[in-house]
């Protein structure tokens, strides 16, 4: 079983589900005000509903990012809190991968540029591509080099232009200058459901981390800090 939870897209998502990706138990509560009040007692309350309890959990899955900084602090506060507490592995998922894989599920896409709003005009970016898992037969969308960078995920500023004319998904996707015709899917957020399907695959070939590995990725490093650590006025 599988404790999968998503406060990074403007919501608080648990979800529980077995080694298959099946759901046993799922819950969001979409706005983000909230966020660390919610969490703990939906992670309960998802326990309950499944009759499970945190000694039953083979590992617990989280949205390291990038994306909104309150919310990938909490859930990888959270995760890393259980992580020791339970002495149970830890799999981060991208949140730039979470919307590939939705946008597959919702609309068939196979290749496709992910674009979420990162806010000080640009965006995190990233290019996903259908892959099958052999060892589970899931259906992931993994990443591959964008557009000649070494990097899977990076900033782009507004109204930079894709190399290739792929469809776009995230609400990042009407900020970047599209070509003719290019796709557009702005209206794709992930659930913990989505990123637990995505951390049972990557659990199953690569393991987990202890609680002091379970990272947060931010890809903008300095913005988390204040002004004055900035160097700024």
């Amino acid at each position: 079983m599988f404790l999968a939870m998503d406060t990074v897209f403007d919501q608080c998502s648990i979800a529980i589900l077995d080694s298959s990706g099946q759901v046993l138990s799922s819950h969001t509560e979409t706005g983000k005000r909230q966020q660390t009040q919610q969490i703990l007692p939906m992670i309960d309350a998802a326990l309950s509903e499944a009759q499970l309890r945190l000694a039953d959990i083979q590992a617990l899955i989280f949205n390291r990012g990038p994306g909104a900084f309150s919310g990938i602090r909490i859930n990888t506060a959270v995760v890393q809190a259980l992580s020791v507490a339970h002495d149970l592995p830890c799999v981060g998922v991208s949140s730039l991968q979470a919307i590939a894989q939705c946008a597959y599920q919702k609309y068939g896409l196979t290749h496709l540029y992910s674009a979420l709003d990162a806010r000080m005009q640009q965006v995190y970016f990233g290019q996903y591509k259908l892959v099958i898992e052999d060892q589970l037969g899931y259906s992931i969308m993994q990443p591959v080099l964008a557009d000649g960078s070494d990097s899977t995920e990076q900033l782009l500023d507004y109204d930079s232009q894709t190399v290739l004319n792929l469809p776009i998904a995230g609400n990042g996707a009407p900020l970047l200058a599209r070509h003719d015709q290019q796709d557009c899917h702005e209206g794709v957020w992930p659930d913990a459901v989505v990123i637990g399907q995505l951390g049972i695959a990557q659990f199953a070939n690569d393991g987990g981390t202890e609680a002091s590995q379970a990272l947060p990725k931010y890809l903008r490093n300095q913005a988390w800090k204040t002004l004055k650590e900035q160097g700024k006025a």
